[in-house]
């Protein structure tokens, strides 16, 4: 071909895509094959379970932290508790240990949900055939049962956390229910005692009335209602990490059947490889004896 190099290197190229369609062919049906062990080496089950179990600990863990906050400012502001001197354990002593336990599980599930999906990407069909049977059989029986453990007695830690979070959504759709009809309970003249709470002391006397004037500034200001919802939004955030539980011991049990037959089959097939090879040596020697007694 006459010309420059660039008409030469473009001339190479059409001549190629000339030629016939089977490189196009051959690279469509590679990236399909490649996509299609892609998308099988994905633990589904154990994604989807992640996810969820992210999306509810992120949900529970933020606005839990959030309606805790919420509810020292409502102490405070219109009940007027006041934090006790020194190391005593009162109420605001009590949120703060729960919001370090809040910080716990954020980090502890978040741990716990990688080991699972790691768990499940080393169980799929397309690592199996990469690393061997021997490998996942032996490893991943001992760290299905551990995990199965921890995901059993974490569902149940979840299941307290769920009920223990359904108290204070209780108690606070209780009073934004009375903001919600105060020309209802002005008449009633109710009272919200802390004292039945347990937030405070039997001698202290802690209480708001329907009628007072700081009744209606509780009910008007934003804190009561965006406390009561952001504990709405952690309880739904408790039963999605409880639902993602159940997702992963599903997803366990499955694994777990899955490497025990594995390993029957490995025992099988090391069993069958022995009698053939005893086989073999046993024509092999017969076959010798014979050769030597017709020699």
């Amino acid at each position: 071909m006459r010309g420059d190099g660039r008409h030469w290197r473009v001339g190479v190229v059409l001549e190629a895509g000339r030629t016939d369609g089977w490189t196009d062919g051959w690279m469509d049906g590679w990236m399909e094959e490649c996509c299609e062990r892609c998308v099988g080496s994905l633990p589904w089950a154990s994604l989807i379970a992640t996810i969820l179990l992210y999306m509810g600990v992120a949900l529970f863990c933020g606005c839990g932290h959030e309606a805790l906050s919420g509810t020292v400012t409502i102490l405070q502001n219109y009940f007027e508790v006041i934090r006790a001197p020194g190391e005593t354990l009162d109420v605001f002593t009590i949120i703060d240990i729960l919001k370090y336990i809040i910080y716990g599980l954020a980090a502890g599930f978040f741990v716990f949900g990688v080991l699972l999906l790691v768990e499940g990407f080393f169980t799929t069909g397309a690592i199996r055939d990469l690393y061997g049977e021997f490998k996942i059989t032996a490893c991943g029986r001992c760290l299905t049962a551990f995990l199965m453990f921890l995901a059993y007695l974490f569902f149940l830690v979840w299941l307290g956390v769920t009920a223990f979070t359904s108290l204070p959504v209780f108690m606070y759709f209780n009073v934004w229910t009375m903001c919600q009809n105060t020309s209802l309970v002005e008449a009633a003249n109710l009272c919200l005692d802390l004292r039945q709470f347990g937030a405070v002391t039997i001698s202290e006397e802690r209480k708001v009335c329907t009628g007072s004037e700081k009744f209606f500034k509780m009910c008007e200001s934003n804190e009561l209602d965006l406390t009561f919802h952001l504990f709405v939004c952690a309880l739904a955030g408790a039963g999605a990490a409880v639902i993602a539980m159940v997702h992963f011991l599903m997803a366990l049990a499955a694994n777990w059947g899955y490497l025990k037959d594995a390993s029957r089959m490995q025992k099988y097939e090391d069993i069958k490889s022995k009698e053939e090879q005893e086989l073999h040596d046993i024509h092999s020697t017969r076959s010798k004896e014979r050769l030597n007694a017709y020699t």
